[in-house]
């Protein structure tokens, strides 16, 4: 009997034929639709003077000097990063060295090893255990409204309670 065992062996997908270069993605292409979810970033030892404006992340962890306005989103300031910037961001995170103006429509994270120096505009802050802010911090009136709001309550008949939402009037006192 003769048997021809290479015939009759199924074909690993390494023996099979390439796909069509069709239907391989350009590099390019491929990087355009996952960069959304890709924070753009700056290394150590790489140095940025100029504005940088965009609806993505971005994290820095070099020098950076200029302007930054990231609407919808998140800078971050990494451990050996040192920034002297005007920024504005959905959300801006310290760990390295900031001096300028922030404006953050959430929130201001500043982590144990990091530093700001200069005025803040945020709703929200959280500032850990051995992080250094020199600053001038703003809360918007929308935000220190809400903030306010419990407080405001005393429980008394003439003021709202807790559980009626307050009136958004010209006036505090607008019936």
């Amino acid at each position: 009997m003769w048997r021809k065992t290479e015939d009759s062996k199924p074909k690993s997908s390494r023996d099979a034929a390439p796909p069509p270069v069709s239907s391989v993605p350009h590099p390019t292409a491929a990087t355009t639709q996952d960069s959304p979810f890709i924070p753009a970033a700056v290394s150590q030892g790489i140095k940025i003077k100029g504005e940088v404006s965009g609806h993505g992340d971005l994290s820095v962890d070099g020098e950076f000097e200029g302007k930054i306005y990231l609407e919808r989103g998140t800078f971050t300031v990494g451990r050996n990063a040192r920034v002297s910037a005007e920024i504005t961001a959905r959300e801006v995170l310290i760990y390295g060295e900031v001096r300028g103006t922030l404006k953050a429509c959430e929130r201001v994270h500043i982590w144990s090893t990091g530093k700001l120096t200069g005025d803040m505009e945020t709703r929200g802050i959280v500032i850990e255990d051995g992080a250094v802010l020199h600053s001038k911090v703003v809360v918007p009136q929308s935000a220190a409204a809400e903030v306010a709001a419990p407080q405001i309550s005393t429980g008394e008949r003439d003021g709202p309670s807790l559980h009626e939402p307050l009136s958004r009037g010209k006036g505090a006192g607008a019936s």
